[in-house]
C-alpha cells in the first residue's frame, strides 16, 4: 500500500542569535571614563549607531537611563547619563557624524535633554516603512536583512535600576551591535527601489523633532471614561487625574503606579462626600493609594464645588474637522471629497509600494478635504498640504491626483 505523500513544507530553522563580537564593555559612569569613551568615539569613522533606554511604565519622566553608542573603529559604549551633569564631551565626540537610530522619534527628545542633537540621521524603522516591509521592529529588520534573531525580552524593564544587571546590559549592547550594517543594507534597498530621496527628506524633517504635540485634555484618555455621565462626573475625573499627575511628576513615578485608572474611575463615579466614604471604597484597599487619601478627597471636593460653567463639556474643544463619521450630516460635500481622496491615496500607495500613512499624513488629507482652497488647483493643494507639513516627495506624488479628485 502506497504511503500518502507529505506535502507539508518543512519549517525553516530558527535564525541564529545575534551575539556580541567583543566582550561586554563596562558602563561609563565616571568623568574619566566618559572622556576616554568620547576620545575613542571621535577617533572612529563613519556614522554613529545610537540607542537610549528609558523607564516607561516605571518613571514619570521620559529621560534616558542608558545610552548605547557604537562606531566603526571605536566599538560599543554603554553610558550612564545619570552620572554626569555635563555631557559635552560626548556631544563633541559625535561632531557632525550621521546618527543611526531605530524609531528616532522615541529617542530624540531624551537625547536632546542631555545635549545630544543630530546634524544628520538615518532612521532604520522609518526606512523600513518606506520600503513597505511587513514588520519594521528592530528584531524583524535584523532577521530580514541579516538572518539573525534579536531577543527583546528586556525592552520593558525598569532601566532606572542601579546597578543594571549584566543580562540587561548585554541586551542593550546588542541593540547597536549591527545597526551600522543594517543601515547600509537598508540604504542599498532604498536606492534600488528609487526611494532614497524620499527617505532623505523624511530624515531631514526628523532633525527638528522635539517630541509629540501636547494633547488637548489628556485626562480624557483615562481608561473607563465612557462610564462618566454628565459634566460633574467629567469634572471629577479631571480633578483626580490632575492630582494624580502632579503627585506622579513630583515622585517621578508613572501615574498608573500611584493610582490605576480603574481606581480613579471608581472614586469619580462614587463621588465620596467624606474621607471615611472614600476610605471605604475598594480603590483604597491598597496601601499605595491610601497614602494620598487627603489629596484624593481634596480633588473630589474641588470637583463637587465647581460651578456648572467651569465643568468640562462632553466633547473637547477641537479647531480641526469633526470625526469623519459625522461628515455626511455636517458637510456632505466634504464627505464626498474625503471618500474620493482616500481612494486616490490608496491607489497611489499600492502603485508606489508604500503605506498610505507614509505617502501622506491622513490628517492632512482630512483637513484639506474639509476646508479646501477656494479655487482647487494643483498649486493650491500643494500650498495647503505644505502648510500641514507635507514633504516635497509627497507633494510630487499626491498633489495632482488629489486636486483632480477634489475638483469633481
Amino acid at each position: 500500500m502506497t504511503e500518502p505523500t507529505d506535502t507539508t513544507a518543512p519549517e525553516s530553522p530558527p535564525a541564529p542569535p545575534l551575539e556580541l563580537r567583543e566582550p561586554l564593555p563596562d558602563v561609563v559612569d565616571t568623568p574619566q571614563a566618559l572622556a576616554d569613551s568620547a576620545q575613542t568615539i571621535a577617533a572612529g569613522s563613519g556614522p554613529i549607531a545610537l540607542d537610549a533606554e528609558r523607564a516607561s511604565g516605571y518613571r514619570y519622566s521620559q529621560r534616558a537611563y542608558l545610552i548605547q553608542v557604537r562606531r566603526e573603529g571605536s566599538g560599543s559604549h554603554l553610558i550612564d547619563p545619570l552620572a554626569f551633569d555635563d555631557h559635552a564631551p560626548l556631544a563633541e565626540s559625535f561632531a557632525d557624524a550621521e546618527w543611526i537610530l531605530h524609531a528616532a522619534t522615541q529617542d530624540l527628545p531624551c537625547l536632546a535633554d542631555v545635549g545630544l542633537r543630530p546634524h544628520a540621521l538615518f532612521d532604520t524603522e522609518l526606512a523600513g516603512r518606506l520600503l513597505n516591509l511587513p514588520r519594521v521592529g528592530l528584531a524583524s529588520l535584523v532577521e530580514h536583512f541579516l538572518g539573525l534573531s534579536l531577543a527583546k525580552e528586556f525592552s520593558a524593564v525598569d532601566w532606572s535600576t542601579r546597578p543594571l544587571p549584566e543580562p540587561w546590559l548585554v541586551y542593550a549592547a546588542l541593540d547597536v551591535e549591527v545597526l551600522i550594517e543594517l543601515r547600509n543594507l537598508i540604504d542599498a534597498e532604498l536606492v534600488r527601489t528609487g526611494k532614497r530621496e524620499w527617505a532623505a527628506e523624511e530624515f531631514e524633517a526628523l532633525l527638528s523633532f522635539a517630541g509629540p504635540p501636547e494633547r488637548i485634555d489628556p485626562w480624557r484618555r483615562t481608561s473607563g471614561m465612557h462610564q462618566a455621565r454628565g459634566r460633574r462626573a467629567l469634572g471629577l475625573v479631571r480633578e483626580l487625574w490632575t492630582t494624580r499627575d502632579q503627585i506622579a511628576e513630583q515622585r517621578d513615578v508613572t501615574p498608573g503606579r500611584i493610582l490605576p485608572d480603574s481606581a480613579l474611575m471608581e472614586i469619580a463615579l462614587a463621588a465620596p462626600a467624606t474621607r471615611s466614604d472614600l476610605r471605604a471604597l475598594k480603590a483604597m484597599r491598597g496601601r499605595g493609594p491610601r497614602r494620598f487619601l487627603d489629596e484624593w478627597q481634596a480633588a473630589v471636593d474641588r470637583a463637587l464645588s465647581l460651578p456648572e460653567s467651569e465643568l468640562p463639556r462632553a466633547a473637547p474643544r477641537n479647531d480641526g474637522p469633526p470625526p469623519p463619521r459625522a461628515w455626511a450630516d455636517k458637510n456632505p460635500a466634504a464627505a464626498e471629497r474625503l471618500a474620493r481622496g482616500k481612494a486616490v491615496i490608496a491607489e497611489l500607495a499600492e502603485r508606489h509600494d508604500v503605506p498610505a500613512e507614509n505617502l501622506i499624513n491622513p490628517g492632512a488629507v482630512r483637513q484639506v478635504a474639509w476646508d479646501p482652497p477656494e479655487v482647487i488647483t494643483e498649486g493650491a493643494i500643494v500650498d495647503a498640504l505644505e502648510d500641514l507639513g507635507a514633504r516635497r516627495w509627497q507633494l510630487g506624488l499626491v498633489a495632482g491626483p488629489l486636486s483632480d479628485a477634489f475638483s469633481l
